[in-house]
């Protein structure tokens, strides 16, 4: 007696087989020895197994509610920034603790139910197959697609229609608690989002610098890494950022030649030291929206003067400079790291993430690495009392390239 299983099945022979035939033949074609299989609930209506589908309905019910829940929050839970001392600021602080929640619960719900689904109706089966290579034929296409509708068969949730449709919901809302905060990195780069400020005004080419543009005199302010300081009373101690400055105005002579030192805008208002100090006022709050705002960061240099005298100005930006004190975006121009690193003896300036460098005798144009635009310069001047100041904005986007930059 031959153990050859018939290969050659014609498309007749196929079409009169049932679906139970198609699937042992499958197995039979893949090489497959089914060694045990039990059926998980023999016997029809049994009570055990209409517990089981409950507990699994169950989860897929707390999926679909904390899906919604999660949309709930996302789109109408307060969200925006609020600071110690804000009205609000409780319902702030639970909005993300509120989105990790509902979004994992929801996630988790939908796994459990898949998990117990599996483990509950699937039926029990142990299976060996020998591998095989080669282009699948038309019977195997036949008889694979009659050992899914097996397996759809055998696993009872065809006829499940209330659990397949909570399967669907929650499989729906899991997946929208992934894809729904993605609708946030969608914005419209034209419109303008709020007033001129520390962080511009919304826009991909403004940022603190910008508010020069409306007739505001800023000074380049040096981070002191000043923090709140602790005040003792009856009352008991408490920490207060009145008094405390962190950022300051620079003269020309706070900075030695082929050194470089990271400067902020800083507004006239927001001036807290020298002759303007006052140690109960408190411009703490402004002075850290200009240091978080994310293109406000620029390197202030100061060339030795034998350098200087080679400087190459780029052409429309030869007033940009200030004697030997040179004002580039620290943004580097690839994909926006800091170019926090400045190499006096051959002034050139680094960006430590992928390696680019930049000539600040040569406008800050690259030279070596992956960008391949100039670092825009900031043109500067002093005041009256000898303060640096910017004299204007930068006259091109700050940061790395998008669509709507021409330059």
């Amino acid at each position: 007696m031959s153990n050859e299983v018939k290969k050659n099945y014609t498309k007749a022979e196929l079409d009169k087989m049932s679906n139970a035939e198609l699937a042992a033949l499958g197995t039979e074609l893949d090489d497959v020895t089914v060694a045990y299989r039990k059926e998980r609930w023999p016997i029809e209506n049994d009570p055990a197994e209409k517990r089981a589908a409950a507990g699994i309905m169950t989860w897929l019910i707390i999926s679909i509610v904390m899906g919604i829940a999660f949309l709930g929050v996302y789109l109408f839970w307060p969200w925006e920034a609020k600071f110690h001392g804000d009205e609000g600021l409780l319902l702030f602080s639970l909005y993300t603790p509120l989105l990790g929640l509902t979004a994992g619960l929801s996630l988790a719900g939908l796994g459990f139910a898949i998990i117990q689904y599996v483990k509950k109706f699937i039926p029990e089966e142990v299976a060996v197959q020998r591998r095989h290579d080669g282009r699948s034929s038309e019977l195997d296409r036949r008889t694979t697609t009659a050992l899914l509708n097996d397996a759809w068969q055998t696993s009872t949730l065809g006829r499940r229609k209330v659990m397949k449709g909570l399967l669907g919901g929650a499989g729906l809302m899991a997946g929208l608690a992934i894809i729904a905060p993605m609708g946030g990195l969608i914005k419209n780069p034209w419109r303008v989002r709020h007033e001129m400020n520390y962080l511009g005004d919304g826009t991909l080419w403004t940022q603190g610098w910008s508010m020069a543009r409306n007739g505001a005199k800023l000074y380049l302010g040096r981070d002191t890494g000043a923090i709140a300081e602790l005040h003792e009373t009856g009352k008991g101690d408490h920490y207060s950022t009145a008094g405390v400055s962190r950022l300051v105005r620079m003269r020309p002579e706070d900075l030695d030649a082929a050194s470089m030192e990271t400067v902020f805008p800083l507004l006239e208002e927001d001036v807290n030291d020298g002759d303007k100090y006052d140690a109960e006022r408190d411009v703490y709050e402004q002075h850290m929206h200009s240091l978080h705002g994310p293109r406000n960061a620029v390197m202030l240099i100061r060339l030795r003067s034998a350098d200087a005298e080679k400087a190459i100005e780029r052409e429309g930006q030869e007033d940009f400079h200030y004697g030997d004190y040179y004002a580039y975006s620290k943004i580097c121009t690839h994909i926006g790291c800091p170019t926090s690193l400045y190499e006096a003896q051959t002034n050139r300036i680094l960006c430590p993430c992928h390696q680019s460098q930049f000539d600040a005798l040569q406008h800050g144009k690259p030279v070596f690495g992956p960008a391949a635009r100039a670092l825009p310069q900031l043109p500067i001047d002093i005041d009256e009392e000898g303060y640096l100041i910017a004299r204007g904005d930068f006259i091109e986007p700050v940061g790395p390239a998008f669509w709507e930059r021409k330059s």
